[in-house]
C-alpha cells in the first residue's frame, strides 16, 4: 500500500467484530514511522455496540475519503487508496517534485 500521500487516517470500529477486522488490517498495513508522517486517530467502539465501522482518509492534495468498511473487502479498500496514491505519485513525478 503506497501510503506516502495519506496525512490523515480516522478510524471506528468495534475490536470485536467481524467488520472490525478490515480497520485493524489497514492499520496493520501502515509503515512503522506513520505516526510521524500523518496524523492517525482511532476509537474503538465497545464490545456491544452496533455502531457501524467507518475508515476516513484524507490525502496531500485536499481529498477526503471515506470508505464503507461494511461493504467493502479489504481488498478492494487497499486498492482505492492505492489508485489514488498513483495519481499523486504521476502528478508529482510530471512536475519534478
Amino acid at each position: 500500500m503506497i501510503s506516502k500521500f495519506l496525512t490523515e487516517v480516522t478510524t471506528k470500529f468495534n475490536p470485536f467484530s467481524k467488520n472490525g477486522k478490515k480497520c485493524r488490517i489497514f492499520l496493520a498495513q501502515l509503515p512503522p514511522n506513520a505516526r510521524q508522517t500523518m496524523k492517525i486517530n482511532t476509537k474503538l467502539l465497545p464490545r456491544d455496540s452496533r455502531e457501524a465501522s467507518s475508515l476516513n482518509l484524507k490525502f496531500k492534495d485536499g481529498l477526503e475519503m471515506k470508505l464503507d468498511t461494511e461493504k467493502l473487502p479489504i481488498k478492494d479498500v487497499m486498492e482505492e487508496v492505492d489508485r489514488h496514491s498513483r495519481i499523486l505519485n504521476r502528478q508529482a513525478d510530471l512536475l519534478g517534485n
